[in-house]
């Protein structure tokens, strides 16, 4: 296959339920069905929940640059209680994250079990067996630092044991982590054929994985070592051919997927069907028509193409004066407000409506699917889980944490503002962090960069964040049925 579809499909080669292994014990014959089931595993990281939760759409209504939005205050209820910080063990994202990451864990367990006896080239197995330890650092990293008291798998489990399995802890976790990010750094190739190829693992990728590892645990040189390593001189193109786009308007252009700033997408595409039967099922990225403006009608003849959405996410009113006057804003933010008051076009007031809408990823009718399935579930935007202004600010954030280079610190951060037109300013820790809050707008790192520095408490406070307790998910309530498992304390547990 040209590229590998990186949705979410519960018809995919191999469905696997969060507690479950059933799995054939005739397949992993030959080299195809080795394949199919390394795609099968790569599938999980675009994963969207039959409730329309995603990982990026979940973080950003979180954090302090979204409201939750929507048609009401019950419209999306996990996105809605974790905006607001209400969310308990029985209501929030938590169900729909820990089903995607441990679908990925047990997917790459089986894989990485079955690949030693598998009759195939024998360096292509050693590749598969690389992307799988690749797969399963990036599924365990997201359970860690959502989650932190999380079982630890690395094969897998039989049905009699599977309600048997304690929760390890964190720091072991992160010892396995780094491991299989080690193993695989060995033996992935530093590119791939972007023609028959995209999104694959590379050096590359995993490196910068690595350095988000090792920074969140605040290994402070380590970080900046792998992140200088993907990053290379700043401005220039990098030794795995990664360059910052001249324009970052170029960055959602729909058809500019796999560019040089990319280092690890996220594929869509609307060639899947979906439909309302299955929403779990699309390959489409749900995102374009959940941040849309609801109910939207162009009048002027030059407004903008914007699909009529549901009005998720509408960024917050201080999230907009910190944006505003930026070159990245006309980018980022849609400001429907002004335009309505223009004259321009009209739209429905959502939920929680500020008029300002998450441009990079509001779908266009030029962007409709013409195919098969409905054109909600059928959009084909690609998503940055990784791109280079992302590790060129948290190879800065590593330096002037750790107290490194400086004058590294402040030229990465130089290089990310140059491109917009914009002149140097200290490369402080606050500015920094400014920097990414502005540059990464709506691709869900924002909650991730309060939390790694210890100020979610400050900036969320007003959203419900409380200290001590919402730096982490609750474990969701059907894991603690019958099981060894915990509830973290912080949700009236013992762990």
């Amino acid at each position: 296959m040209a590229l590998l579809t990186l949705g979410a499909c519960s018809d995919s080669f191999l469905e696997i339920q969060p507690k479950g292994t059933n799995l054939e014990a005739n397949y992993y014959q030959n080299q195809q069905e080795a394949y199919n089931g390394l795609v099968a595993i790569y599938d999980v990281v675009g994963w969207t929940g039959n409730g329309f939760v995603t990982k990026q759409n979940a973080l950003n209504a979180a954090s302090d640059d979204h409201y939750a939005g929507g048609g009401g205050p019950t419209d999306i209820t996990p996105l809605q209680v974790w905006s607001n910080y209400t969310l308990d063990p029985a209501t929030g994202p938590q169900g729909e994250l820990w089903s995607k990451g441990f679908s990925g864990v047990f997917r790459a367990n089986v894989l990485l079990q079955k690949l030693p006896e598998v009759p195939m080239d024998e360096n292509l197995k050693a590749r598969y067996t690389a992307e799988t330890q690749f797969l399963r650092a990036y599924f365990y990293f997201d359970l860690v630092r959502l989650f932190e008291n999380i079982p630890l798998l690395t094969s897998p489990v039989p049905t009699s044991e599977m309600y048997d399995v304690p929760q390890t802890d964190p720091t072991t976790v992160y010892q396995q982590i780094e491991s299989d990010l080690h193993a695989a750094i060995q033996t992935l190739p530093a590119t791939v054929d972007l023609a028959t190829e995209a999104g694959r693992a590379t050096i590359g990728m995993a490196r910068a994985l690595l350095g988000k590892v090792y920074l969140h645990q605040e290994k402070f040189d380590l970080a900046a070592q792998e992140f200088a390593a993907v990053n290379g001189t700043p401005g220039e193109t990098s030794q795995y051919g990664y360059k910052l786009l001249d324009n970052f308007a170029d960055l959602w252009v729909v058809d500019n997927k796999f560019n040089s700033e990319s280092i690890f997408e996220i594929n869509f595409t609307n060639q899947s069907n979906g439909d309302w039967g299955c929403v779990g099922c699309t390959e489409g990225n749900v995102l374009n028509i959940m941040v849309g403006p609801r109910g939207y009608n162009a009048i002027s003849p030059d407004a903008p193409d914007f699909v009529s959405g549901w009005s998720f996410l509408p960024f917050t009113e201080e999230f907009f004066s910190t944006i505003q006057g930026d070159p990245r804003s006309h980018a980022t933010v849609a400001n429907l407000d002004s335009l309505e008051k223009a004259g321009a076009v009209t739209y429905e007031k959502g939920y929680m409506n500020t008029g300002y809408f998450l441009k990079k990823f509001a779908g266009r009718e030029a962007d409709r699917s013409t195919g098969g399935g409905v054109m909600e579930l059928n959009f084909r935007q690609n998503m940055y889980e990784i791109r280079l202004a992302d590790t060129y600010l948290l190879e800065a954030e590593a330096l002037i944490r750790g107290g490194g280079d400086s004058g590294r610190a402040q030229q990465l951060m130089d290089a990310v503002r140059a491109r917009v037109g914009l002149s140097p300013i200290p490369a402080t820790l606050e500015n920094i962090l400014i920097e990414r809050r502005i540059e990464l707008a709506g691709e869900g790192h924002r909650w991730f960069d309060l939390i790694r520095n210890g100020i979610a408490a400050d900036e969320l406070s007003e959203k419900g964040f409380v200290s001590g307790k919402h730096e982490i998910l609750p474990i969701p309530l059907l894991e603690l049925d019958n099981t060894l498992i915990e509830q973290n304390q912080e949700y009236g547990g013992t762990k």
